[in-house]
């Protein structure tokens, strides 16, 4: 039988279920999310003489909940249209209509006595052969299934979610033992395919496979800390995103996750886990403790490893002294080894350089890494039987670029046995007699596919699931057609090519403008179709505005002048290929990198692309077709003076707001991607693979070059005049300044297609050539030249 989700029940409305709700309804599926009555009136009900019976009494704690995750930033929702996808209600009115549902989730307080007077209820209302799951981060299943009717327990499993649950790709499943195989194999696959997760199977262990690791982390870092003398700065300095961790690292992160969630899984670990060789680690240092009864529980409290304060009218950011326990303003950490490091691009190249360091640092990453390695490989395999699951999910729930055992290969597995031996610690047999086979990693790379060290059977095995995905670092060395010094081009295979950026965080220059070109010439020739994707953090920031500064202070205006043409050119000619161009943007997609996916013939965006035409934060207009394109849009959707009228105001703000889509769907809201044509992938993994289906579905349908465009309505002085008079309020009102006028304006020519008389036809190039006359001139004005200067200098935009 097939197995389709069509509705859910969340029941436990909290940060994990509204978020889990939230991310229910980010793909489509109906959502029943339900949380219990309150058992007395707040003071706004009494005002309002309502009484406990009151439905929208009954019905406060649950939307009070939902409210409150939707006002949340980040936000858990993909679009705010997509919150009318969740139907609140109680579990004392309500939970009939779980007979009505596909999958029942589990998410209330972690006190199993709860949970089985939950599935209590439940069990009297769920239809048989209705999955049921709990959310649970580390009660054991056998506890939870006790009591319950075979059909229950068949279907009955652990689906763990990492906070927040849109963002976070961790999505642990833990069958109950007399789960039904099929049930598991679904949830894996609905994890990976239609939650956009990284489904990890994992044994029913205290706090499973990656809470286990990643507590035992930190835990050995607050023991480590203190022994080393480092300060809290200078551990968020080392273990952030010099070694691929997020920016947050180690302490900002417990201040953000919460101490006391932090502390609760410790201490489940303790309790359960005597017999865990590292048993006295998961023990709390002493500053923990006072911070507990302190109530410094980071973000939630005010205050925790950091704290907000206001010194002197400023705002300030203090830190916590571990060795004082009070609060000073925060210190710069600097260290000699990691200023080896910079040069270096990616981190997993890092962790040689790392190791080796002669100061401070160097010890701190010999002591933590020995820890590290020494901790997973005794885990194989009471938490799992492959070494590829614990790397999955921490890479997944922790957001580490790579796993332990990637970390260990590449620091070099000899060298990181030696680096434990000093600590005190042996290797595992299995490492041993790994190496005693002749397999000197714990992965390998072999025809585009991962390979990992499989234990029973001695031997370097696939990993699976890689069919679904093209992992671009499998095959850019024995797939390489061509490369430059900004950009690689790849074969993938049935005549589809991929261009992938390997700039600093992905800036367009002149290389790869000229990669681009060389790919479609590649691709007409004696290929099929062309993507444009890369799977690096960003898909690109944008122009390389550093050389549009020097060329803009050196007056070399003729120099610029090609620059930006050349820019425009190879867009129309990504536009007007013979063969099918694909945009595949995730994360940041800005200025130029939003331009790419405007001119493709298609964008298969992940969900998570945040893209945007940002030019006015730098003092210019988008220059590489960008301002033209929306300007077209609008002539597009509407041929009604009037409306369209409308429509190309809200491309205007748009484009003079800067503004930047948090998802894929808020782009179809702002006219960045278009409905019917423009597709999302919501997991990242599969976005290339997913990409070259609808090249070769576009080029199998006889894809033939478009005709120049000569057609495109412009308003002339009609639209000019209302922008004009619009900025010129909008300056009045001090609401913009007056180069942001300036800079408005010039868009407002652009858009309006200059000042005809009356509403015209006109071609693209007519729009490209006043578009690129525009940006030339800003890039005359001081204001602008400030502006990109302080971007250059600071990263953040200046208004002046």
């Amino acid at each position: 039988m097939t197995r389709r989700i069509k509705k859910v029940a969340i029941i436990g409305s909290g940060i994990m279920g509204s978020g889990i709700a939230c991310h229910f309804a980010n793909i489509g599926v109906e959502v029943l999310l339900l949380d219990i009555v309150p058992r007395e009136l707040n003071d706004k009900e009494k005002a309002k003489g309502l009484t406990l019976e009151d439905k929208v009494v009954r019905n406060r704690l649950v939307n009070d909940a939902l409210t409150t995750s939707l006002k949340s930033k980040p936000s858990p929702i993909y679009s705010q249209k997509f919150a009318s996808r969740i139907t609140t209600g109680n579990l004392d009115d309500d939970i009939a209509k779980v007979a009505d549902v596909d999958w029942i989730m589990e998410v209330v307080v972690e006190r199993l006595d709860i949970k089985k007077i939950v599935f209590e209820k439940l069990e009297k209302y769920r239809t048989p052969g209705t999955i049921v799951s709990s959310n649970t981060s580390g009660i054991p299943i056998q506890f939870m299934n006790e009591g319950r009717s075979d059909d229950f327990q068949q279907h009955f499993a652990v689906t763990h979610f990492f906070n927040p649950p849109r963002y976070l790709k961790l999505f642990e499943v833990v069958p109950g033992p007399n789960c039904k195989q099929e049930v598991t194999d679904f949830l894996m696959m609905y994890g990976d395919k239609f939650l956009g997760k990284t489904s990890v199977l994992a044994k029913d262990t205290p706090a499973f496979i990656g809470n286990r690791i990643g507590i035992f982390g930190i835990q050995s870092l607050f023991h480590q800390v203190k022994e080393l003398g480092l300060t809290v700065e200078e551990v968020d300095k080392l273990t952030g995103p010099v070694i691929g961790r997020p920016k947050s690292a180690t302490f900002r992160t417990v201040d953000v996750v919460g101490l006391d969630t932090l502390v609760h899984v410790a201490n489940g670990i303790y309790g359960n886990c005597p017999d865990d060789e590292a048993h006295e680690l998961f023990k709390l240092p002493g500053f923990i403790n006072t911070m507990m009864e302190n109530k410094w529980l980071g973000s939630k409290t005010g205050q925790g490893f950091y704290k907000k304060s206001v010194v002197d009218g400023k705002k300030e950011i203090l830190t916590l002294d571990l060795d004082t326990l009070e609060y000073r303003s925060k210190k710069r950490a600097k260290f000699a080894t990691l200023e080896l490091t910079k040069t270096i691009d990616k981190p997993i190249d890092r962790f040689k350089v790392l190791v080796g360091g002669k100061d401070k640092a160097g010890e701190f990453y010999r002591k933590n890494f020995a820890a590290m390695f020494a901790y997973v490989q005794n885990r194989i395999p009471e938490i799992s039987d492959e070494l590829y699951k614990i790397d999955d999910a921490m890479k997944a729930g922790f957001g580490w670029e790579n796993g332990p055992f990637e970390i260990w290969d590449a620091v070099g597995v000899e060298k990181g046995i030696e680096l434990m031996k000093a600590e005190g610690n042996e290797p595992a047999t299995w490492v041993t007699k790994m190496l005693a086979t002749g397999s000197t990693s714990f992965y390998s790379v072999k025809e585009g596919a991962t390979y990992f060290y499989d234990i029973p059977s001695k031997s370097q095995t696939k990993k699976p699931g890689q069919d679904s995905f093209i992992i671009l670092d499998n095959i850019r060395k024995s797939n390489e057609v061509w490369k430059n010094s900004g950009a690689v081009i790849e074969d993938l295979g049935d005549g589809i090519l991929n261009l992938e950026f390997q700039s600093k965080m992905n800036t367009i220059g002149g290389d790869v403008l000229a990669a681009i070109n060389k790919a479609i010439d590649l691709a007409e020739k004696n290929y099929q179709g062309l993507i444009i994707g890369n799977q690096a953090a960003n898909f690109s920031v944008g122009a390389n505005i550093g050389m549009i500064f020097m060329m803009a202070v050196e007056q070399e205006y003729d120099e610029l002048n090609y620059a930006i043409k050349y820019f425009q050119d190879t867009m129309m000619r990504m536009r007007y290929s013979a063969i099918p161009t694909i945009s595949a943007p995730h994360g940041m997609a800005l200025g130029g990198g939003c331009e790419i996916s405007l001119h493709a013939d298609k964008v298969v965006a992940a969900a998570e692309t945040y893209i945007g035409l940002v030019e006015f934060g730098v003092g210019v207009i988008p220059g590489g077709g960008g301002s033209k394109e929306m300007a077209l849009r609008a002539s597009d959707l509407f041929h009604k003076g009037d409306v369209q009228l409308n429509v190309l105001q809200e491309h205007f703000l748009t484009i003079g707001m800067a503004k930047v889509a948090t998802s894929a769907y808020e782009a179809f809201d702002l006219g960045l991607l278009q409905k019917g044509k423009d597709v999302v992938v919501v997991n990242k993994d599969r976005q290339i693979a997913q990409a070259k289906k609808h090249a070769l579905l576009m080029a199998d349908a006889g894809y033939t070059q478009p005709t120049k465009r000569n057609d495109v309505l412009v308003l002339g002085k009609q639209a000019l005049g209302m922008f004009l008079v619009g900025t010129d309020s909008m300056e009045a009102s001090n609401y913009i300044s007056a180069h942001d006028q300036k800079i408005a304006n010039k868009l407002a020519y652009v858009m309006a297609g200059g000042d005809l008389s009356e509403p015209t036809k006109v071609s693209e190039q007519y729009l490209l050539d006043i578009e690129r006359e525009a940006f030339l001139s800003l890039c005359t004005e001081r204001k602008t030249l400030e502006r990109i200067q302080h971007m250059l200098k600071t990263g953040k935009p200046l208004r002046n």
